[in-house]
C-alpha cells in the first residue's frame, strides 16, 4: 500500500512539473525569431541584388525589337 502512495506521489510531482514547465511560449519565440532572421536576409537580398536586376531588365529592354503600327 506505501508503494502504492509513493507511486501516485511521484506521479503527480511529475504532472505538476509537466503543467509548470509548458515550452509552447518558448517555441513560438524562437519561430517568431527564425522568421523575422529570415526577412531580414530578403530584405538584405533584395537590397544588394535590386540595382543590379535593374540594370539588368533596362539592358534586356533596350535589346527587344520593338515595332510600330
Amino acid at each position: 500500500m506505501l508503494s502504492l502512495i509513493a507511486s501516485l506521489h511521484v506521479l503527480g510531482l511529475k504532472a505538476k512539473e509537466r503543467f509548470l514547465s509548458d515550452e509552447k511560449g518558448a517555441t513560438a519565440v524562437e519561430y517568431g525569431i527564425m522568421v523575422a532572421l529570415i526577412a531580414v536576409v530578403i530584405i538584405v537580398a533584395v537590397t544588394l541584388l535590386g540595382g543590379n536586376l535593374t540594370k539588368m531588365f533596362t539592358n534586356v529592354a533596350g535589346q527587344v525589337p520593338t515595332t510600330n503600327p
